[in-house]
């Protein structure tokens, strides 16, 4: 049994509907494929704040993402996760870490996530989420999660301390040129594989996000991945960062672009 996990609490969100934007991820998925949706977290506005406030601001939605992704796990076959922000994965990660030791992550994203507190630049959380479930700092929230597990895809967009984190650390980076299936099922092999997904890692003009970089990836890319990794391969996926517009049509075709890129891996689990 499916069922999509929606965070809707704040968690670090600096732009005004990422938490809508999750929530009507959900909801069309909801209606095409028929799975239920578990709700955690209770909106609030979001802010430009510093990493120190938003972290112990987001505890009690991060607290009950991490309960309701161990049920998940536990249930099968994957585990789906609709967030608001990237943060959501401090949530996750630990769990993915502890659950399936082996399992590569492909953190599908235009930026590294792999900032640290003395690296970070902006303080924003959602870009220290790997460096902290990698254990290069204590977000409280767990780590376990060894670099070499994490392959970023299409990153294009990285500060040079950041770099250098990430080349010591020994994470694979496959730039959006070279991000072809070939390419990343030699980097899975046949491990359990957990794919994340933020929408920023898109060209823009596809779909509205927060944090958007020129020369991403095409939604065809994206779809390609999942019409070749086995869809029994991928344990779980997280969709993020989704910034909800005020303009219907655009919404209808974001959630267009988004429902046909998973399409080949829902439709695989539902045959």
């Amino acid at each position: 049994m499916i069922e999509l996990i929606v965070s809707q609490g704040r968690v670090a969100d600096r732009a005004p509907r990422m938490i809508e934007g999750a929530a009507r991820t959900a909801q069309a998925l909801s209606q095409r494929y028929g799975v239920n949706t578990r709700t955690v977290g209770t909106p609030s506005p979001h802010a430009h704040d510093d990493w120190r406030v938003s972290l112990p601001q987001a505890k009690p939605t991060l607290d009950a993402l991490r309960g309701a992704i161990e049920h998940s796990l536990h249930l099968g076959p994957l585990t789906v996760l609709l967030s608001n922000t990237c943060s959501a994965s401090l949530a996750s990660l630990p769990v993915v870490a502890r659950e399936h030791p082996d399992a590569v992550v492909l953190w599908i994203d235009a930026h590294g996530d792999f900032n640290t507190p003395e690296t970070t630049g902006s303080g924003y959380l959602g870009g220290m989420v790997l460096a902290g479930v990698c254990g290069l700092w204590d977000s409280g929230h767990g780590a376990g999660l060894r670099p070499q597990q994490v392959v970023l895809v299409g990153a294009r967009d990285i500060d040079g301390a950041e770099r250098d984190l990430l080349a010591a650390a020994g994470v694979r980076i496959i730039p959006p040129a070279r991000t072809t299936p070939e390419a990343v099922l030699a980097a899975i092999g046949d491990a359990p594989v957990w794919v994340h997904i933020d929408w920023d890692v898109l060209e823009p003009g596809h779909l509205p996000a927060d944090y958007t970089v020129p020369h991403g990836l095409l939604p065809s890319q994206i779809r390609a991945l999942f019409e070749s990794i086995p869809a029994g391969q991928i344990r779980g996926l997280e969709l993020a960062e989704f910034n909800a517009s005020e303009d219907e049509a655009v919404n209808a075709q974001a959630l267009a672009v988004i429902l046909d890129i998973v399409s080949p891996l829902f439709n695989q689990l539902a045959a």
